[in-house]
């Protein structure tokens, strides 16, 4: 809550300070960032309303047995291939994570879930492809696939 309240405090100070410099330019920004919201609610609200029905209807047991140490590493294989197919931005997808930890997944599951979310791109291939190729496509998709894979067996050894 700290936190919380410390980044708040900034962005007012920040905004004063805006303000005081420029309130042509910080009304501006303000509108921008308005219509950025705008644009963005509706997918984060999907989002989050998904995640809220999904820790609804799924108990810590479940998520525990699914994706905590019990799943053994086929967990950690169908969290990488969710996260790779999957589309959701990392605004939403810590604080999943962190949810999914305190239910009883495990630590590697996990990191190769949001691994493969942020580095492997399978929504957005199809317009990778056309950009910048689909040999390159592929290639990197591959690598960071395995790089998440690598990532949670390092997180396995050191934590």
């Amino acid at each position: 809550m700290t936190t919380i309240i410390i980044i708040y405090s900034l962005v007012a100070v920040s905004l004063i300070i805006s303000l005081a410099k420029s309130k042509e330019k910080t009304k501006k920004a303000m509108k921008v960032a308005g219509k950025a919201l705008v644009k963005t609610a509706p997918s984060l609200l999907a989002v989050l309303g998904i995640v809220g029905l999904t820790f609804g209807v799924l108990d810590e047991q479940t998520i525990s047995s699914l994706v905590g140490e019990e799943a053994g590493f086929s967990a950690t294989i169908i969290a990488a291939v969710l996260g790779a197919i999957t589309l959701i931005p990392s605004l939403v997808a810590f604080p999943l994570a962190g949810s999914l930890l305190r239910s009883g997944a495990t630590v590697v599951t996990i990191s190769a879930f949001i691994t493969t979310l942020v580095m492997v791109g399978m929504v957005t291939a199809p317009m990778e492809i056309k950009t910048l190729g689909k040999k390159f496509t592929i290639l990197r998709n591959s690598l960071g696939f395995l790089a998440a894979l690598l990532i949670a067996a390092i997180m396995e050894v050191f934590l």
